[in-house]
């Protein structure tokens, strides 16, 4: 049976070995190809199908406002949707190819299709059968393909954040600077994505805490005392740190550069504060106010809302039953794994690596301390472990696969079989969760894909969406009705300025008569009816509300093209008015179509004109 320590094995000391000694005298590099392989598969899955589920809760809210800011040019940080990085990459994508649901994710698709390729950067400390089966761990778990198909920050930051370790541990075992600049870039970037970036580098040196103590538990055994290898160490460290001082702080120059561009203010007028117009003005004074805003002021917009709101006062144990509910379903093989790689790699070898053993702490501290900082029951949380245990858990499929391979060699079915059957196993379920949980139930209702956070709706919405757009392109007037307590919230004008002196204007720092943001559409009670409004605003809809019968009676003699509506409940104690009938009233010659704006409990209704169904909407049933 194979051991961690037979002659394949790949400890720290090959760390010490040339860069240039990696590819094969032929030139071609076979474990550069495999990963190559499985980087373009991963790039296709991520790409296959991506615009077909119908836009998240908070897929729709933030494609709204990167909307509103290539409409208006005006942009300043908002923490309550976290980091900038969606609003200027989408924002030029959107700007060049159009609003989709495809191209809202295609950056987050890209990064997560290449992240295999960063595997390559730690065959030093790895062994190339673990190098590929990483590189596939960051491919086929169905987590991490479900949210790499997804507009949200959290996967760009667990994906950069990966690419800063292998970064930093190339820097550790090479000195060489560019690693430094890389590693920097990828925690800005990540930063730039979602605040809870800065969670990583707090388990890092958690991880690295546990290294030292090992080192040092084992020093007992040693001829030197414990206190002297710890001096060492900080001796060391001081010493590297005073070498390198000038690479460190071009480093911090790079840091805050990419946090800057990303989160300083723009304003759409010349005359306010933003930084295109402080760089096109040579405006030094608005340039250092830009500054502010994107540091001490971004810090104060997300210590405000995330650290002193109260956002994450709830429960630990129903956020970490859900944690683990959806590792179960989406990560278990990886899980399993990464335990067994741990495990064996620890105990088994004459020298644990320590690559394997701080990936498996930062994922096992982000299992028990992400329930605590979240401030809602979201899969995507587990990301920020899965991403780390792919390591340990390629230590632990790699063992699996050599006992299976030595018993070959020696004959034993038995062992054979066994390796065999874990594999078998194992790959069944991560194909068959991959292919159910990502491309046949993206959208799936209450209970049949833990993978899907609730603000997912529960059914495919794009034949009733499909009729909008074709009513938008063809209809003059009103082309979209919303009537009922659920949709209707008697707004008024929409604001059009978001941005006040750099900051947003529903900003605590904004002045109190400067303050309030209305969003459209105003009448519309904007956050029950997400994810519409980025349908309305990509389709260029012409919505209008309906406040009680009168106005929907007079609503009605327009004939408007959709009218939106929730599905009468009989249930519901809070509820008696039957909303739905009185549309159906109203406009008695339309189609209809009933689908779920969440998992469960938001059956909506859209009434169609019949100008507006033909073959477009095969899913609305003919009026009775």
């Amino acid at each position: 049976m194979a051991t961690v320590e037979d002659d394949d094995s790949t400890t720290e000391s090959a760390a010490q070995g040339s860069e240039s000694a990696l590819p094969t005298r032929f030139g071609v590099d076979r474990l550069v190809l495999v990963v190559a392989g499985i980087t373009a598969f991963a790039l296709f899955a991520r790409f296959l199908f991506l615009g077909e589920r119908i836009a998240h809760w908070d897929e729709g809210r933030v494609g709204w406002w990167i909307l509103q800011y290539v409409h208006t040019g005006d942009y300043a940080y908002r923490a309550i949707i976290h980091g900038p990085f969606y609003h200027h990459v989408n924002g030029l994508l959107f700007s060049l190819f159009g609003a989709s649901d495809f191209w809202m994710r295609a950056v987050v698709a890209l990064l997560g299709g290449l992240t295999p390729l960063a595997a390559l950067g730690l065959r030093h400390r790895l062994r190339d059968i673990e190098v590929a089966l990483l590189a596939l761990f960051l491919t086929a778990n169905p987590l991490l393909l479900y949210y790499s198909r997804f507009m949200r920050g959290d996967p760009i930051v667990a994906f950069f954040m990966f690419g800063a370790v292998v970064a930093f541990v190339r820097l550790l075992d090479f000195r060489q600077a560019r690693y430094l600049f890389l590693g920097v870039a990828g925690v800005a970037l990540a930063l730039t994505a979602k605040e809870n970036a800065i969670i990583y580098p707090v388990t890092w040196i958690g991880a690295v805490v546990l290294l030292l103590d090992h080192r040092l538990f084992l020093a007992r055994e040693g001829e030197r005392a414990w206190t002297a290898i710890l001096k060492d160490r900080l001796v060391g460290f001081i010493y590297g740190v005073w070498h390198w001082l000038h690479w460190i702080l071009l480093a911090v120059v790079e840091f805050f550069a990419i946090v800057v561009f990303f989160y300083g203010p723009r304003d759409g007028d010349p005359g306010d504060v933003g930084l295109y117009n402080a760089i096109g003005q040579a405006d030094l004074g608005m340039f250092v106010t830009v500054v502010d805003r994107a540091t001490v002021g971004a810090w104060k917009e997300f210590y405000g809302l995330w650290v002193d709101g109260g956002m994450s006062d709830h429960a630990y144990i129903p956020y970490l039953g859900d944690l683990a509910e959806t590792l179960g379903y989406g990560a278990l093989a990886l899980v399993v794994f990464a335990v067994i790689g741990f495990v064996v790699d620890r105990y088994a070898g004459e020298r644990p690596r320590d690559l394997v053993a701080f990936s498996f702490y930062c994922g096992f501290v982000s299992v028990l301390g992400y329930p605590i900082v979240t401030d809602i029951q979201a899969p995507w949380a587990a990301l920020h472990a899965v991403v780390p245990l792919a390591i340990p858990a390629a230590v632990g499929l790699g063992l699996v696969l050599r006992w299976g391979r030595d018993a070959l060699a020696d004959d034993d079915p038995v062992g054979m079989g066994a390796a065999a059957v874990v594999v078998i196993v194992a790959v069944s379920f991560v194909v068959g969760m991959g292919v159910y949980g990502v491309y046949l139930a993206p959208q799936a209702q209450e209970g049949e894909n833990a993978m899907v956070q609730y603000a997912q709706p529960g059914d495919d919405v794009r034949p009733a969406l499909d009729s909008m757009a074709m009513a938008a392109a063809a209809n003059e007037g009103t082309d979209v009705l919303l009537y009922g307590d659920f949709f209707v919230d008697r707004g008024t004008n929409a604001t059009t300025d978001f941005v006040y002196d750099g900051y947003p204007r529903d900003s605590q720092l904004v002045p109190n008569e400067e303050r309030g943001i209305t969003l459209a559409p105003a009448c519309a009670d904007w956050f029950n009816s997400l994810p519409l409004p980025w349908y309305f605003n990509t389709s260029g809809a012409d919505v209008s509300c309906a406040d009680g019968t009168m106005e929907l009676e007079d609503a009605a003699e327009s004939e408007p093209p959709i009218v939106i509506v929730g599905a009468h409940d009989e249930d519901d104690e809070d509820n008696q008015e039957n909303e739905e009938a009185q549309a159906r009233e109203q406009f008695p010659e339309y189609w209809s179509a009933t689908y779920e704006l969440r998992t469960y409990g938001t059956e909506t209704v859209f009434l169609i004109h019949p100008d507006y169904v033909g073959e477009v909407n095969a899913s609305a049933t003919p009026p009775e």
